[in-house]
């Protein structure tokens, strides 16, 4: 018998205008209360290269600095479940999800215009939010169980999502 685990917070700003959503975090994410904390997820090195204008090292920096960081180019982080019961950090082996209240955020983000879903868990949670009238993306996973896709391919796939949603400035 497994426990309920419980996510993290969104990670947000009222600047945010691409919301990127998990599914749940792994044991390591967990573990260092960090989104994408697992050392082999591509996230932080996806981002970079994307958004890469950037005089920090932002797979090399704190969470902190990489969380400021994510902030000012007007992403934000969260997960599609609160909670659930899990084994290990397989999405396949989620049970017992609880969703989280994406739309809650809609007062406290008022330039959000598009929700990103970073795998096919999250992704199955996107008929649940049309009603938000937000862009939806499906983009490959970022972790390392998606070995299947190269990180150019990820990279190239990412890109072709978020690159709208790049700073000018940056």
């Amino acid at each position: 018998m497994s426990t309920t685990l419980v996510g993290l917070l969104p990670l947000v700003s009222p600047r945010t205008r691409m919301l990127i959503l998990g599914s749940f975090p792994g044991e390591a994410s967990l573990k260092a209360q960090q989104y994408y904390g697992h050392a082999r997820n591509q996230f932080w090195a996806i981002l970079q290269a994307i958004y890469g204008r950037s005089p920090i090292d932002v797979r090399g920096s704190s969470y902190q600095i990489r969380s400021k960081w994510l902030l000012e180019n007007q992403l934000g982080l969260w997960d599609v479940y609160a909670s659930c019961q899990r084994v290990g950090s397989l999405d396949s082996h989620i049970r017992q999800a609880v969703p989280n209240d994406v739309a809650c955020l809609l007062d406290a983000c008022p330039q959000l215009q598009a929700i990103a879903f970073n795998g096919s868990e999250s992704f199955r949670q996107a008929k649940h939010l049309k009603a938000l009238a937000l862009h939806m993306y499906r983009l490959p996973s970022s972790s390392p169980a998606n070995a299947a896709w190269s990180f150019e391919r990820k990279l190239a796939a990412w890109r072709t999502v978020l690159q709208p949603y790049t700073l000018m400035t940056n």
